[in-house]
Formats: structure tokens, sequence, C-alpha cells
């Protein structure tokens, strides 16, 4: 028997993913999440939790509060709840089986990823879930990864072989900005050095983004000095590389930290657009770490920030047209977290996330199509089945 949360949207028209939230010290979080969302059944819970949270035991209790149901998830760096940005939460998206069909495929170490047997297990699952009975016309795979082992631009590009046409989107998991040691779970297990990959079919028709407020300026610079491997840049414009973007910034090099990189994020060119190279650390080698792929001989542009909350309205309102989404699933870069903080806006952007129910949490990266991206907000919009998405069921949107 369907819950009468669930039966309300079958009403409207609408099966939606349903949400709650509590706080990860809450006596019993995982019983109130449960009573909140109702009894299902559900084809997936997603659990994203505060590294506060007693994470073992909460992947236990799902397991059992959630039987039937695949249950996966991550810590994250901040929430996104019904409430705006909130921190030291643990936060639950569940999909009613009347509406979605998910099969889980999980990468267990990314370090030794087989590429063919991923492949082929993509593969399989897809026509599985393509033959089942009352399976939704409208396909998409939703990716949790370690946000911590510079693995995602890599494993993105295995899985492109299994997936061909089908959209991707996802988040990379975080540790509340420690940047040390991240957690996935599936099926009652933790991982580390992992990635889910969550195959889904939907009734509900829905449009992917990836959007930022960023735009280049003309102050660029190359690098001259790289270790991939590691993600870093250690000569730019064949100086030490933290030393030099502090001069192009025109402060001293002891000033560099998370706010400085947040506002003067780097961007590199890619087929004629721009995306943005998120610097996460200064090494003690006098180089800049990156959250994503970097080499030798790139040439880096400064950007520089619009208005956060101008834009951020601007794109929630263009999802909105002509029918407004019943739900939007974000992932959120942790940078844009940062700025917001510095900027102290903190409160006119919750309130845009909380009018279009925005809900999700914030990444140590983003992922979108092929690309693993940074300082995005990225996300899937839910639209009723009784009328088409603003372009039609199960569009990807074009990044901006």
């Amino acid at each position: 028997m369907l819950s009468a949360a669930i039966e309300h949207r079958r009403i409207e028209g609408a099966l939606m993913p349903l949400t709650a939230s509590v706080s990860a010290d809450a006596a019993r979080p995982l019983q109130a999440l449960s009573e909140e969302l109702g009894a299902g059944p559900f084809a997936l819970v997603l659990l994203f939790c505060s590294p506060q949270a007693q994470i073992g035991k909460i992947v236990a209790e799902a397991e059992v509060l959630f039987s039937g149901s695949v249950v996966a998830g991550c810590t994250t760096s901040g929430e996104l709840t019904r409430h705006g940005y909130s921190e030291g939460q643990i936060l639950a998206f569940a999909f009613p089986q009347e509406g979605f069909e998910v099969e889980p495929v999980l990468v267990s170490s990314l370090a030794r990823e087989d590429a063919r047997q991923i492949i082929e297990q993509i593969t399989n699952r897809r026509q599985a879930m393509a033959l089942r009975e009352g399976a939704g016309p409208n396909e998409f795979a939703l990716l949790l990864a370690d946000g911590t082992n510079a693995q995602e631009d890599a494993l993105l590009n295995t899985l492109s072989g299994g997936l061909g046409p089908v959209p991707v989107f996802g988040g990379s998991a975080g540790d509340g900005g420690a940047a040390g040691q991240t957690c996935l779970f599936l099926s009652g297990r933790l991982y580390q050095d992992a990635a889910i990959l969550l195959l889904v079919r939907a009734h509900a028709s829905f449009r992917m983004f990836s959007v930022d407020h960023l735009v280049p300026t003309g102050r660029r610079m190359v690098v001259t000095q790289a270790d991939p491997a590691r993600r870093a840049v250690l000569r730019i414009n064949d100086e030490p590389a933290a030393a030099e973007y502090a001069r192009l910034l025109g402060v001293a090099e002891k000033d560099l930290c998370q706010f400085l990189f947040s506002i003067n994020p780097v961007q590199v060119r890619v087929g004629g657009r721009y995306y943005v190279r998120s610097i996460r650390e200064c090494s003690e080698d006098g180089g800049l770490v990156f959250f994503s792929a970097i080499d030798r001989g790139l040439v880096l542009t400064l950007a520089r920030p619009q208005n956060m909350v101008r834009h951020l309205e601007d794109e929630l309102e263009r999802l909105s047209q002509p029918a407004a989404p019943g739900l939007i699933l974000a992932f959120d870069c942790i940078f844009r977290r940062i700025e917001v903080e510095g900027r102290q806006i903190m409160q006119p952007v919750s309130d845009l996330l909380r009018r279009y129910n925005v809900q999700g949490f914030s990444t140590y990266g983003e992922q979108f199509g092929a690309m693993h991206v940074n300082q995005t907000f990225t996300g899937i919009a839910f639209y009723s089945p009784l009328g088409r998405g603003p372009r039609g069921q199960g569009e990807e949107e074009e990044r901006v």
C-alpha cells in the first residue's frame, strides 16, 4: 500500500522523489527520516550525510528500515535541505517504486578499476531495466565518487563506454571541508577510493543542468610545470605557481586562502567553452593543487564572478519555464558555499533554494556528461509526467 505522501504525489500526477532531513546528532535520525518519508515502497533511497553523523550505524540501520530498496549515499561538505544551506544534517531522497527503476553499479577501487568489467555491468543492467514491465521511458545516470583521490576524470572516460547516450550527472563526496577522507556507501557497506553509478529509469520527465556564475577575463597564464597525478601545478609562466598566481591577483602569497581561490578561479577553454579549474590549496613546494585534471602547457584564464544571487535566480527561473519542476536535486561546489559565506549572502541564496525546492549537498567537484567540472551548480529538475518538461522528456540542458 502506498504511503499517504506518495499517494498525494500520485494524485497530483507526478511521482517525484520524496525528501526528508534530520540533524546528524538526533537520538534516532534514521527512524525520524523513515517516519517522514512514509512506508514506501522505494526503489532507491539516497542519503547525504554530514561527516558528524555516525556513518557506520546510519548505514546499518538504513538497510533494515529501507529493506527492499537500493540504499546509497556519501558524506558531504554541507547540505542543501528544505531550509536552504545547512550543516550537520542527514538528507534523504526516496524514489518511489511506482515511478522509478534503479540498478546500482559499484566501482570499488578507482585506483584499480577494470574498465571492461564496468562497461559490461552497465550494459547488462541497462538492458535488464529496459525489459521490465512498467519501466519508465526516461533514462539517466547519477554518479557519486570519492572527492579526494583525483580520479573522476578517468572514471568518466571509462563510464562513457557503457552509458552511450544516457545523460549522467553527479557529485564528488566531501568531508566537511577538511579534504582528508570521504566515505561512500552502498547496500550496507562503506567504501573509500570508490564510486557508485546509479542507473535510473523514470516516468517523470527531467532536465539536467550545470551552470556557473563565472566569466573569463583577459588575464592568461601558462602552466610550465605540472604533476598531473597530484593535480598539481608547480610553475606558471616559468615562476613558482602560488607566487605567480598571487602576483596576478595583486596579493601576497601568504594571504592566499580558500575564499580568494573561490572568487578568483581559473578556467580552461575546451571546444570553444570555458570550464573552471578550482584551486584546492597551496602545496608545501610552492605549487597549487587543483580539484580537476591539470597538465603542462594548459593556458589558464583568470575568471571573475557575476552576482551569484541574481545569476542563480535567473537559472532557476529558466528551469521553471514553461512548467515548474516538482523537485530539484543539486550538487553545489564547496567553493560556491565558501563564496556565499565570505560575501555574507547566505540568507538570499538559501531563500532561492527554498523557493524552488532545491535540495542536495556541497561537493568536492561535479560530474556532467563526460566532464568533471568545478565551481558549478549541477543537478536534475524533475517534472510531472502529465506535461513535458521544458525541453521535452529526459533532455539534457546545455551548460552555460
